[in-house]
């Protein structure tokens, strides 16, 4: 995956499924990345992004176990970290807040998901 190198960028995964959070995690690792969580409640989440000096991007699940990850998404807008949510949701259930945001509708593979934050980071 050279042409999605993320080699040494810290990535925060927010993903509640664990098959889809460890594929997540396995393709980020694949192109490099340093795997922050990954994180399946919206309250780990949050002390993630409070804990950790570095982001440089996030994948982010919208609901969390029956809860809106908005808030954690909130604090990574705050911080300027470059992230995509990952979800079944429609464009219309994201705030206009998001509107920049990048969606990826589930079913999605880790692979497809790395390369669309790469793009998202301006890699």
């Amino acid at each position: 995956m050279a042409e999605t190198s993320l080699r040494g960028c810290r990535i925060l995964v927010v993903e509640d499924e664990f098959l889809l959070a460890d594929e997540i995690a396995a393709a980020l690792e694949e192109a490099g990345a340093v795997v922050l969580g990954p994180a399946g409640t919206l309250e780990a989440a949050v002390a993630i992004i409070r804990a950790e000096a570095r982001i440089d991007g996030a994948i982010v699940d919208v609901n969390l176990r029956g809860t809106m990850a908005f808030p954690a998404a909130d604090l990574l807008l705050a911080r300027g970290v470059p992230f995509l949510f990952a979800t079944g949701y429609t464009q219309a259930t994201i705030p206009e807040r998001f509107a920049g945001v990048v969606r990826c509708h589930k079913p999605v593979g880790g692979a497809r998901l790395a390369q669309a934050l790469y793009r998202a980071m301006g890699r």
